[in-house]
C-alpha cells in the first residue's frame, strides 16, 4: 500500500517513521534520502506493527540488532495462503503504480509516489495509463454526441467534478 521498495520497508528503522504526519523518511534508498506519504489504510497497517526492543521495525529473527535478513521464505507462505503462488514481491510495487494509472494519475506524479528518480523508469508503467485514457475520450465524445444531437452535454472530470 505504500509503492516502496522491499528493502525500504525491510531496513525500516522506527525512528523514520513519523506516525503524526502519516510519512516514513527514509534516510537512504534506492536513489538516496527519500519520504514516502502513508495513505490512511497504509498508516493504520503501521500502527499495528508491534514495536520489539530494536531499532528495526522488522527486526531479523535471529538477531534483533540488524533488520530482517530474508523476507522471501515469510512471502513464499502469505502468497500460499492467498493463493498467489506466482506474485513477486517487487508486483506489489508495479500493482502500487497500476492502480495509480488507472485512477488517471499522470506518469510524473506517479514516478513522484514511487519515488523513482528519473520518469522514464516510471513510463514502463505507461500502457498501464491506457484505460483511464480510453475513459476520458469515452466521455468527451458522449458529450460531444450528446450536443451534436441537440441534448445537453454535460462533461465530469475523471475526479467526479465537472470539467
Amino acid at each position: 500500500m505504500t509503492g516502496a521498495r522491499k528493502n525500504e520497508i525491510a531496513e525500516l528503522q522506527w525512528s523514520e517513521v513519523d506516525f503524526e504526519r502519516g510519512l516514513l523518511r527514509l534516510r537512504d534508498s534506492k536513489t538516496g534520502a527519500k519520504t514516502i506519504i502513508l495513505g490512511a489504510p497504509a498508516a493504520a497497517v503501521m500502527q499495528t506493527v508491534l514495536r520489539q526492543e530494536s531499532d528495526w521495525v522488522f527486526p531479523d529473527p535471529e538477531d534483533p540488532t540488524r533488520p530482517v535478513r530474508n523476507l522471501d521464505w515469510a512471502w513464499v507462505g502469505i502468497r500460499r495462503a492467498a493463493g498467489l503462488d506466482d506474485v513477486r514481491i517487487h508486483d506489489l510495487r508495479h500493482t502500487f503504480a497500476s492502480v495509480a494509472a488507472s485512477g488517471g494519475h499522470g506518469l510524473a506524479f506517479i514516478g513522484k509516489l514511487l519515488g523513482n528518480e528519473h520518469t522514464a523508469t516510471t513510463a514502463r508503467y505507461a500502457h498501464l495509463a491506457d484505460d483511464p485514457i480510453r475513459a476520458a475520450a469515452d466521455r468527451v465524445s458522449a458529450a460531444m454526441a450528446a450536443q451534436m444531437a441537440g441534448q445537453s452535454a454535460e462533461l465530469h472530470s475523471i475526479h467526479g467534478g465537472k470539467a
